[in-house]
């Protein structure tokens, strides 16, 4: 096993054997969609894997907000199919509409309830939203709606919190990540969602399992089991890519905070234990 964290500089395209990402939330002020653009015509892959929330209908119920950054996101998808790029979409739980339509194709996009990965090292990985295994939002969806409220609230502070450390002349913090990691700690709430969705990945016969929803990327090995997380795209931009030599990495795409021209992304690489 092998973990480390390195900066990388990407003057052009690199190209992956499979990327994962999740939890866009279009249709909302806090997708960070411009950001997604960049990383998008600096990353390339022979499979695009769209791991749920990617459209937020839950908030478009309560209000159309839809820019155009937004729909360029949607049309650069599309392009990437017709350009021959395999892309599969597994709707998430702000996105279930679309899983009345799991088995079918929209614009060349597959969409899928789950699907087996399969790495370059011939180990299976078990690809999924996570929802189902999320307590409050299988049993109390109403409290769930009122943690996206709350988590809306904790983003619109954090706008404004980093507003005063630009002016201030300090470094992106996340204030509204800062907050929720330290309730979901207290209440264990990771760690248990972690462990049910790599006993999923045993009941499928995977040895990994690739999924987003909490907003926390990490690669860790559970036992026999890899788990991965893809993080999010509102405010931590997070990535997952498989290498061609089949090394997993999260990439945390920062280029928009820093207003530079070229693009810095910060790569942590795990190999799975042989």
């Amino acid at each position: 096993m092998k973990m480390n964290a390195h900066d990388v500089q990407h003057p052009g395209t690199k190209r992956y054997r499979a990327l994962f990402v999740s939890d866009l939330h279009l249709g909302t002020k806090a997708c960070q969609a411009e950001a997604f653009l960049d990383f998008l015509r600096h990353s390339e892959a022979d499979r695009i894997y769209l791991v749920g929330d990617i459209v937020d209908f839950w908030r478009i119920k309560r209000g159309a907000y839809w820019p155009q950054a937004h729909n360029d996101v949607l049309q650069k998808l599309l392009r990437r199919v017709r350009k021959g790029d395999d892309i599969v979409f597994i709707p998430g739980n702000h996105d279930e509409a679309m899983r009345d339509y799991c088995g079918a194709r929209f614009g060349g996009i597959a969409i899928e309830r789950h699907v087996i990965h399969t790495g370059a090292d011939g180990r299976r990985y078990l690809v999924m939203h996570g929802d189902e295994f999320d307590v409050v939002v299988r049993y109390a969806k109403w409290l769930a709606l009122f943690g996206d409220w709350s988590y809306t609230l904790a983003l619109w502070a954090n706008t404004h919190f980093n507003g005063v450390r630009r002016w201030l002349d300090m470094p992106y913090w996340s204030l509204s990540a800062y907050l929720k990691q330290k309730v979901k700690r207290a209440v264990n709430y990771i760690g248990e969602f972690e462990k049910a969705l790599a006993a999923e990945a045993r009941r499928h016969g995977a040895q990994g399992v690739i999924c987003g929803h909490i907003h926390h990327a990490a690669i860790r090995q559970l036992g026999d089991v890899l788990y991965i997380n893809t993080g999010d795209w509102v405010e931590s931009c997070t990535a997952v890519a498989e290498t061609e030599e089949g090394t997993f990495e999260i990439i945390r795409w920062t280029a928009h905070r820093s207003g530079m021209n070229k693009v810095d992304s910060t790569v942590e690489e795990f190999e799975a234990a042989a």
